[in-house]
C-alpha cells in the first residue's frame, strides 16, 4: 500500500506542477485555457473557475492542458485572439517549453529542501569487490580510491557509479585509482557486449563494487531463523563453518548456500571466548527451482571504515539550493548524455524503466525516509523534464521544433510534414512505452 501511494503521489505532484507551468504561461500569453486535467480518462471530479475546468481523472500516468485551438474545432468569433494557435511562435514555444522547464525548477527547489535538511556524501573509496563480477576482473582493489572515470573527476561514490555504468557499454571505461600505498593506476573495465554487461540494467548499476565493508560478525536477525534457533547474538564473529576458516562473509554465504537443509558445525567468538555449536539453514526454492540455504542474518558493518568514508554536514539554506542547483544540471547533463548513447547504440536498452520500477523504487525511497523521497522525486523530475525536450513529435521537443522552424520559415511547416512527424513520434513513444513495460516485468519479475 505504502509503494502505491508513494506512486500515486510522486504522479499527481509531478504531472500536475508540469501542467500548471503550461496553464500559467498559457493566461500569460493571453491563450484561454478550457480544461486543466490530472490524470486521463473521463473526470470524476471537476470545477469551474472562471473560463477553466478543473479536473481530476481515474488514470494517474498523465494529464493536459486544453486550450482553445482552431485546429481542434470550431472556435467561437469571441474567442479567435485567444487561441493557442493564432498566437506568434515565440509565445507558443514559450507555453510548450513551460511544461518540462516547470519540472527542472521543481528538481532543484526538491534538492534545495533536501539538502537543508543534511547531507550525507560517501567519498568514492572501494570497500568491497565481489568475485567473478566486472569489478574483480578489471582489477578493483579493496581501498581504492577512484579519481575519475574517463577522464571526468569524481568526489563522491554516487558520480563514480554513474560514469562507470553510463560508459561501460559504450567501449573499454579508465577509471584510475590511487591504490592504499599512495600509488596511482588506472583500472580498464572492457566489459561492452558482455553477457554480464548485459544484466547492469536489472542489478540497478550493480557490477561488484561497494563503498561499504561489512565483517565476519552477525549482524540483525530474522525472528525464528535457524541463527537465532542456533543461539547466535549479533556481535558474535564466525572462525570456521564445517572446518574451513571464515574470513569473508562472502566465504560464509557460499557454505550456507550450498547447504539447505544440512547442518553446518560452526566456531565462532564471543567476548574473547571460541564457542562452537550447529546451524541448520533453512531450504529455499528459486526461480530455476534450485534449492539454496538460509539462516536468518546480514553481515554486521564495519562503523571505522563507514566513518572513514561517510561526510556528514548541514549546509546553509543558500548553499543547500545551490547545491540543488548543481545536482539538477549534472543529472539533467547524464540523462542528455544517456539519451544520446542511446540512439547511437552505445547503451542498452534495457535501461529504459516504466511506472513499475518508478512506483518499486517510490516505494522503497518513502520507507528509508523523507530526504530519500524528496530526492527521488527530484531525479524523477528531471527524467520528465528532459523527456519531455526530447525533439519527438507528440513530446513538448516536437512541438518546439515545429514552431522553432515556423518562426524561422515565417509559416508553418507543411500539415503534411507535421503529421508524417506526428505518427512517426506516435510509433516511438509507444514503442518506448512497451519496451519499459516489459523491462519492468523481467526486471521485478524475471
Amino acid at each position: 500500500m505504502q509503494t502505491l501511494l508513494a506512486f500515486i503521489f510522486a504522479i499527481l505532484i509531478l504531472v500536475s506542477l508540469h501542467e500548471f507551468g503550461h496553464y500559467i504561461v498559457a493566461r500569460l500569453c493571453g491563450v484561454k485555457v478550457v480544461r486543466f486535467s490530472v490524470g486521463f480518462g473521463k473526470p470524476f471530479f471537476s470545477r469551474k473557475r472562471a473560463d477553466t475546468e478543473w479536473c481530476l481523472a481515474p488514470i494517474p500516468l498523465g494529464g493536459y492542458v486544453k486550450m482553445v485551438d482552431t485546429r481542434e474545432g470550431e472556435v467561437a468569433q469571441a474567442d479567435l485572439p485567444y487561441a493557442f494557435d493564432k498566437q506568434h511562435p515565440a509565445k507558443r514555444i514559450a507555453i510548450v517549453a513551460a511544461g518540462p522547464l516547470t519540472n527542472l525548477a521543481l528538481a532543484v527547489l526538491l534538492y534545495g529542501l533536501s539538502f537543508s535538511f543534511g547531507v550525507t556524501e560517501i567519498r568514492p573509496y572501494i570497500g568491497m569487490v565481489e568475485q567473478n563480477t566486472i569489478a574483480s576482473k578489471a582489477g578493483f582493489q579493496p581501498g581504492d580510491k577512484i579519481i575519475s572515470v574517463n577522464g571526468v573527476n569524481v568526489g563522491e561514490w554516487e558520480k563514480a557509479q554513474q560514469e562507470i555504468v553510463l560508459n561501460i557499454e559504450s567501449g573499454k571505461v579508465n577509471v584510475a585509482v590511487q591504490t592504499t600505498s599512495g600509488q596511482k593506476t588506472m583500472r580498464i573495465i572492457d566489459a561492452a557486449g558482455t553477457p554480464e554487461a548485459g544484466k547492469i540494467a536489472k542489478n540497478q548499476g550493480y557490477i561488484g563494487l561497494s563503498p561499504f565493508k561489512i565483517t565476519t560478525r552477525v549482524g540483525e536477525m530474522t525472528e525464528n531463523s535457524p541463527a537465532e534457533k542456533a543461539v547466535l547474538k549479533k556481535g558474535d564473529k564466525r572462525i570456521r563453518a564445517d572446518g574451513r576458516d571464515i574470513e569473508t562473509w562472502q566465504q560464509w554465504v557460499e557454505i550456507v548456500r550450498q547447504s539447505p537443509g544440512k547442518k553446518i558445525e560452526l566456531i565462532y567468538e564471543r567476548d574473547g571466548k571460541t564457542v562452537q555449536t550447529t546451524i541448520r539453514p533453512d531450504s529455499i526454492q528459486q526461480p530455476d527451482r534450485t534449492l539454496v540455504g538460509r539462516v536468518g542474518f546480514g553481515p554486521q558493518g564495519d562503523e571505522a571504515w563507514v566513518k572513514e568514508i561517510k561526510r556528514e554536514y548541514k549546509p546553509s539554506v543558500a548553499e543547500a539550493f545551490a547545491m540543488g542547483w548543481d545536482k539538477t544540471v549534472n543529472n539533467a547533463w547524464m540523462t542528455v548524455k544517456f539519451f544520446g548513447k542511446l540512439i547511437t547504440g552505445n547503451a542498452s536498452l534495457n535501461h529504459i524503466s516504466g511506472p513499475l520500477t518508478i512506483a518499486d523504487v517510490a516505494g522503497k525511497t518513502a520507507q528509508l525516509g523523507f530526504q530519500s523521497y524528496l530526492e527521488f522525486l527530484a531525479l524523477v523530475s528531471i527524467s520528465l523534464g528532459v523527456l519531455n525536450l526530447l525533439p519527438i513529435p507528440v513530446l513538448d521537443g516536437g512541438h518546439l521544433v515545429f514552431y522553432t522552424a515556423e518562426w524561422i520559415r515565417g509559416k508553418p511547416l507543411s500539415e503534411r510534414i507535421q503529421a508524417i512527424g506526428l505518427r512517426l513520434g506516435l510509433a516511438a513513444m509507444l514503442f518506448m512505452m512497451a519496451l519499459a513495460f516489459f523491462n519492468d516485468i523481467n526486471r521485478l519479475f524475471g
